[in-house]
């Protein structure tokens, strides 16, 4: 008897846990409304098979509960029983999948007028790209990936030339406009989520994956990565701005295009080291595992690094100078300091670009 009571009591405490809970979703800011209906129809089945089950089992516990002189009786098949367990089953599992493949048709159905960005991952960072007044994004490759071409653009195609080409973790889109979102990786798997958005789809190395949404409410909105990449999975972190058109023109118009980036110095140019120094950062990923405001990461913090006496992994002490820090940029794992892993790629940086790394850790450095 105190089992069935206590089945009883859990199924009171879950439906009233449900529909007292604080814990809501976020309100949709996109047009996939529809994500949420078919998440509260599973929630729906699912929870009326539970309060089924646990009330069946609660009756039958009561029901044929031991009594002196009672006997059992041994029923090794049944067929109503079973017919009556596979239809139900068969119904509630087609009533999940169902609604989700309807959405999931929609969810990859671009609209014609829909218009494109491109999403590149690569571990721990985001980076976008959008077509410029031809309205066709350019052909990319692996093999053209450099530091100076970090999305791998071809320089041979015209097309690419007037992409928009965005390094920073920020996206913008303009408010009510649909989007074709094309994802893809630099690396391994990832996957682009935007809570709010009820979006979310992975990027596999080798293809291009995609879906569409229409921003439906203005406002900032998390980028997160949902698909555990390496140990800097949790510092994956971008931002999505929906504005007004105007506001998103005139973002869009100050990015540079892929043209821009690939042109050379004119002469008599200088060139702002510490802002280089923080563009590289951004590009290649660096501030996904070193922080600039002291909190803990996969690499050390550059809070207050230039200077400082750090200890290696074999014990021995060696101060931070731009001797150190040039070697730490071009093969890191050779230095490592305690207690961080080996794991730092190895990049082929100029001695500009290098002298632009140091100044600006030197300049994040200081407190």
């Amino acid at each position: 008897m105190a089992i069935a009571i206590a089945l009883i009591l859990i199924v009171i405490v879950s439906v009233l846990f449900h529909f007292y809970s604080p814990w809501w979703l976020t309100p949709a800011a996109s047009n996939w409304g529809e994500i949420d209906d078919a998440f509260t129809l599973t929630i729906v089945i699912t929870g009326a098979f539970f309060i089924g089950i646990n009330l069946l089992i609660a009756w039958l516990v009561i029901r044929y509960r031991h009594q002196p002189g009672r006997k059992s009786h041994y029923q090794p098949e049944s067929k109503k029983l079973e017919s009556w367990l596979f239809g139900l089953t068969a119904i509630g599992i087609a009533a999940l999948l169902a609604p989700g493949l309807v959405v999931y048709g929609k969810f990859v159905s671009v609209p014609e007028d829909a218009k494109f960005v491109e999403v590149v991952g690569e571990q721990w960072k985001w980076s976008f790209r959008f077509p410029g007044q031809d309205e066709q994004l350019g052909q990319s490759d692996i093999r053209f990936v450099s530091p100076t071409n970090p999305l791998g653009l071809d320089p041979d195609d015209p097309a690419a030339a007037d992409d928009k080409v965005i390094l920073s973790p920020e996206l913008h889109l303009p408010l009510f406009t649909p989007y074709k979102v094309l994802l893809r990786s630099k690396d391994v798997l990832h996957d682009f989520n935007v809570p709010q958005f009820r979006a979310k789809m992975d990027l596999v190395p080798g293809t291009v994956s995609h879906f569409w949404l229409t921003p439906t409410r203005r406002g900032t909105f998390d980028i997160l990565c949902a698909e555990l990449c390496g140990v800097g999975h949790f510092n994956m972190r971008g931002r999505v701005v929906v504005e007004d058109d105007a506001a998103f023109g005139a973002w869009l118009a100050v990015q540079p295009t892929f043209a821009d980036t690939q042109r050379p110095p004119e002469a008599g140019e200088t060139t702002d080291l510490v802002s280089l120094g923080k563009t590289l950062s951004q590009v290649n990923g660096c501030i996904a595992c070193h922080s600039i405001d002291g909190k803990p990461g996969v690499g050390p913090t550059w809070l207050g690094l230039y200077g400082k006496t750090e200890t290696l992994s074999d014990d021995t002490q060696i101060q931070v100078d731009d001797a150190y820090l040039r070697r730490a940029i071009l093969n890191a794992n050779v230095e490592v300091v305690k207690g961080y892993p080996a794991i730092m790629p190895v990049y082929q940086f100029s001695e500009q670009e290098v002298a632009a790394l140091i100044a600006y850790i030197k300049a994040v450095s200081a407190p």
